[in-house]
């Protein structure tokens, strides 16, 4: 059985590349505000990812798109008072990096700057390696994404899994090597099949965080209210639902509204 190799009192990117290297697997959530920030670091953690995923559980959006850059520095800012270990990754929303190098680098700085976060996220691979450049140059770390990127899902249609053809395996290796090769520090493969996955951790000396990819790779990510229970529309194999918070909250709810209806909140104990 593997077992946890050192205690980090703060994760940085240069720890994430010493638990690769000391094969520790590496643990990773989703957090958009103060309170489970908190929670989340405080049980021990390594990467909080303020996803744009926030567009779908927070904002209640179909996708990812409709999040602003205003909008995600905001959910950052609430995180980052909220942690005191992990390491904290934002993504930079769609439309602030695809198109010009010049306005990824600003987007970037405008998140590092307002929210104190401590690096970016980025999806794609050849077609954003300008806008990547440019903002590690600058001196802010920067993690990939490749295999299913949600900002693309116009693009593919679907949420169904990517790189089942040789082509696209082939453009996802030479992507991540690429990535590895310009300055990230790690990467997230999401919903691609375990065996390329397993093969690129193997390839790139840099972390690789899964998402439906298998567990040969470096780490695992989830998005915090799915892995909790809370939603309950959204149920891909890979997702293990670890509570089922949705009915527990419901039902607490549902216990104080008729305490409240049948005088029984509060009582003379709870009143001063």
């Amino acid at each position: 059985m593997p077992s946890i190799k050192k205690h980090y009192k703060r994760i940085t990117t240069n720890s994430l590349l010493e638990m690769k290297r000391n094969k520790e697997k590496i643990a990773m959530l989703t957090a958009y505000d103060y309170t489970f920030a908190q929670l989340v670091d405080a049980s021990g953690i390594d990467i909080i990812l303020v996803g744009d995923s926030a567009s779908n559980v927070i904002a209640g959006h179909e996708t990812t798109l409709p999040i602003t850059l205003d909008q995600m520095i905001y959910h950052a800012s609430s995180v980052i008072r909220g942690v005191e270990r992990a390491l904290v990754v934002v993504d930079l929303p769609f439309g602030t990096y695809q198109s010009n190098s010049k306005i990824a680098l600003q987007s970037a700085i405008k998140i590092m700057k307002q929210s104190g976060a401590h690096s970016v996220k980025l999806e794609g691979g050849r077609e954003v390696k300008e806008s990547m450049e440019r903002i590690i140059q600058a001196g802010i770390p920067v993690m990939g994404h490749l295999g299913l990127t949600p900002q693309s899902i116009y693009k593919f249609g679907t949420y169904s899994v990517r790189a089942k053809n040789d082509e696209e395996a082939n453009k996802i290796i030479d992507d991540a090597k690429m990535l590895e090769k310009i300055g990230c520090f790690g990467i997230v493969l999401e919903k691609i099949p375990a065996v390329l996955s397993e093969k690129i951790a193997k390839i790139v000396k840099i972390p690789v965080i899964g998402i439906g990819a298998g567990k040969d790779v470096d780490g695992q990510v989830l998005v915090l209210h799915d892995m909790l229970g809370m939603t309950q529309d959204f149920s891909p194999r890979f997702l293990r639902r670890y509570l089922n918070l949705k009915s527990e909250i419901i039902n607490a709810i549902k216990k104080y509204t008729s305490d409240v209806k049948l005088l029984k909140f509060p009582n003379d104990s709870e009143q001063y």
